[in-house]
């Protein structure tokens, strides 16, 4: 079963992701913040990070290329989920290395149809198609 390791300093926001990722029968993982999701994304490996923009300790942009810089966690998908949602943002979380961009709220179609999209390209097709 795929891991997916969900970073959100809401709580709010942490279990109605959860809840929704659950449904769709993957396990999941938290952390509250940047710098706790590191820790988990070393140590838990996920096979996919959900991610908000606005957090403390270490936003979710940072987070990003953080992930995306350390060749032993490259390759993990990241879904940069934020209430963020004019086109810039959208263009910088790209930039940093998010393979795609959800805008909240979001439905849970949106969210299954960009899981779905991910999981086939990191199993080795249309790995440079990004999704915003």
């Amino acid at each position: 079963m795929a891991k997916v390791l969900v970073v959100d300093d809401s709580m709010t926001q942490r279990q109605i992701l959860s809840t929704m990722l659950e449904k769709m029968g993957l396990t999941v993982l938290i952390a509250t913040d940047g710098v706790d999701a590191l820790d988990k994304v070393q140590g838990s490996e996920p096979d996919m990070v959900m991610l908000d923009i606005v957090m403390p300790r270490m936003n979710g942009y940072e987070v990003c290329r953080k992930i995306k810089s350390d060749p032993r966690t490259q390759h993990i998908p990241v879904v940069i989920c934020s209430s963020k949602s004019e086109e810039f943002d959208c263009y910088w979380g790209m930039k940093q290395g998010a393979d795609a961009y959800l805008a909240k709220p979001f439905t849970p179609a949106e969210l299954l149809n960009t899981i779905q999209k991910l999981m086939h390209s990191y199993q080795g097709i249309d790995r440079d198609k990004h999704l915003c």
